[in-house]
């Protein structure tokens, strides 16, 4: 079970990683690679696919600079749009992403009007609400891609403090993506035993704060460009619930209308994925901790949304 055609739009390195693992997956039984930059979905999607017969995968892949080839496709992952440098915020990104995703919206409404598409597109919470104003798509088909990523972040810190496996580390992150970030150290567990039997409160806040700032570590390093490997593998975990129906609950920035007391904008909140895209947002009884910090993420998020508007 999977899903006829995924679109990914954006052969960057975040778009180009996520087509690979999604062919790998054999999630589709075609992945088509958009970019505006002429011949390059088409290279590295040829490239791809001639990695088949040794990854044992038939997932045909197919570049592309314009969007018919994705017509009727089930699902879009979009990650167009210009990388962070370092110094830059993610909300530097805004004016010129937003412009970007308006106009890969429009085209997706047009070849594909009942798809569903996970946004990746940094400042990815607005660029959600961009997506949704363009396309007129339901909240149920438009997710933004952040808290899969922040868990495995600090999953897999968690994983190198206590020398365990990543596998026995569940972890919940809501909110924005980013500095305002609310990761749920209460339902952080290692192999089901609370994260706070291992670690004491600094401890914990350090790679907390870690977490937050994973995004620009590796900005740091890199100086370049921004992470990809860990934002691909987050948007492919998300594609292959929805087009294999599990079910998964996973941290996704989803449209909310008065859960966790907010309406009209996009957060990190826990979400059910199956057939259709957004099966369920599950609402957690939160602390009186927990509840201003999200608000203070809410808050966050409206005014870069004020920005763009």
């Amino acid at each position: 079970m999977g899903a006829n055609k995924i679109t990914v739009v954006g052969a960057g390195h975040v778009g180009a990683t996520c087509a690979q693992r999604l062919a790998e997956k054999n999630l589709a039984r075609e992945v088509v690679l958009i970019d505006v930059v002429e011949g390059i979905p088409q290279g590295k999607g040829l490239d791809m696919w001639e990695s088949a017969p040794v990854e044992g995968f038939d997932t045909r892949l197919i570049g592309s600079q314009d969007y018919e080839p994705a017509a009727g496709s089930d699902v879009f992952v979009v990650t167009a749009g210009v990388a962070r440098k370092p110094g830059m915020s993610r909300d530097d990104l805004l004016a010129t992403n937003a412009k970007i995703v308006r106009s890969v919206s429009s085209e997706i409404a047009r070849v594909a009007p009942d798809s569903i598409i996970i946004m990746v597109s940094n400042p990815l919470d607005v660029m959600s609400s961009v997506a949704m104003d363009v396309t007129g798509f339901p909240r149920e088909r438009i997710i933004g891609m952040a808290g899969v990523l922040d868990t495995a972040r600090f999953r897999s810190f968690i994983a190198l403090e206590l020398g365990v496996s990543v596998e026995d580390i569940q972890a919940l992150v809501l909110g924005g993506h980013g500095d305002t970030m609310v990761p749920l150290v209460r339902y952080t567990s290692v192999g089901g035993i609370p994260l706070t039997h291992f670690l004491d409160d600094d401890r914990i806040e350090a790679l907390v704060e870690r977490t937050r700032k994973g995004g620009a570590e590796i900005v740091g390093y890199l100086k370049t460009g921004s992470a990809y490997y860990a934002p691909a593998s987050a948007a492919v975990q998300m594609v292959e619930s929805i087009v294999r129906d599990k079910n998964r609950i996973l941290p996704c920035a989803a449209y909310l209308q008065g859960e966790y007391g907010q309406e009209g904008i996009f957060l990190g909140v826990p979400c059910k994925l199956g057939t259709g895209g957004l099966v369920e947002i599950i609402e957690l009884e939160l602390t009186e901790e927990e509840t201003t910090a999200l608000a203070r993420s809410a808050e966050s998020v409206r005014s870069v949304l004020a920005a763009v508007s």
